[in-house]
């Protein structure tokens, strides 16, 4: 079983490529025309909401103490799972 702060820097490193994704694809549509701007603009909201998500359970599991990490970690795992979800539909959009 991982640690806890294992496992919190594990999420950390997810967080750090997800946002150099997220900064790259956001130079990518400032560059874009406008009708395909309102397409991307869309596909970064829902990212953007996505990592808010996942920083926030990131947030609460920093702050949980003893063992109380172990049961944050099904819903921290499941916004993962959403969020990496999300990153790997627009990595694939947005490399077209």
């Amino acid at each position: 079983m991982t640690t806890r702060n294992e496992y919190i820097e594990q999420l950390k490193s997810h967080l750090d490529q997800w946002n150099t994704d997220l900064a790259k694809w956001e130079e990518k549509v400032r560059l874009v025309q406008t009708d395909m701007r309102i397409d991307y603009e869309m596909q970064l909201e829902v990212l953007r909401k996505q990592r808010e998500k996942g920083t926030a359970k990131l947030k609460e599991l920093e702050a949980s103490g003893g063992d109380a990490w172990k049961e944050l970690t099904a819903g921290t795992d499941a916004a993962w799972a959403a969020m990496r979800e999300a990153f790997d539909r627009a990595a694939s959009h947005f490399q077209k």
